[in-house]
């Protein structure tokens, strides 16, 4: 293709506002999450509770970047924050939201029949720019409400790590 069609075509894809050739405007993908942030999300979580936890963060396809439990919490915990982190990323909304959803619509009960799912509170995304780079997982913390609120502190914390 000669030169100066190519730029013509480009420059008329680019003046109707169509996607051409990459162009200096086109904003740049979000950096994977690293364990430094993976680290710092969950401490701020643990910083939210008034008791040890166990807690988990993982990358947006679901791996594990974090796990760790808390002196005197229960071994069963580490699963759950676990499974609460895939959920989250996988569904790209918070865990508690899922349960009362599913408590509320049959259709959406479906979803706790999925093996690596689990519909209860302490499961947020880890988000930049709307783009789902990973979620964390609590457990432990006394509940499906306190677990969901400091997950959100970690989901929270994201934005001063970056």
């Amino acid at each position: 293709m000669r030169p100066s069609f190519t730029l013509s075509c480009t420059a008329a894809l680019l003046a109707l506002g169509l996607p051409g050739h990459a162009s200096a405007t086109t904003p740049a993908a979000p950096l994977p999450l690293t364990l430094a942030q993976a680290t710092s999300v969950a401490a701020a979580a643990q910083a939210c509770a008034a008791t040890p936890m166990a807690i988990a963060v993982v990358n947006a396809d679901g791996q594990t970047l974090l796990l760790q439990r808390g002196d005197g919490v229960g071994h069963h915990n580490l699963e759950a924050a676990r499974r609460k982190a895939y959920t989250a990323a996988s569904t790209r909304r918070p865990t508690l939201e899922l349960a009362r959803q599913a408590a509320a619509q049959p259709d959406t009960r479906n979803l706790a029949a999925l093996p690596e799912l689990l519909l209860l509170g302490g499961g947020h995304p880890l988000a930049e720019a709307g783009t789902v780079l990973g979620a964390i997982g609590v457990a432990g913390g006394g509940g499906p409400e306190p677990d969901d609120r400091c997950a959100a502190a970690g989901a929270q914390s994201l934005r001063t790590v970056r």
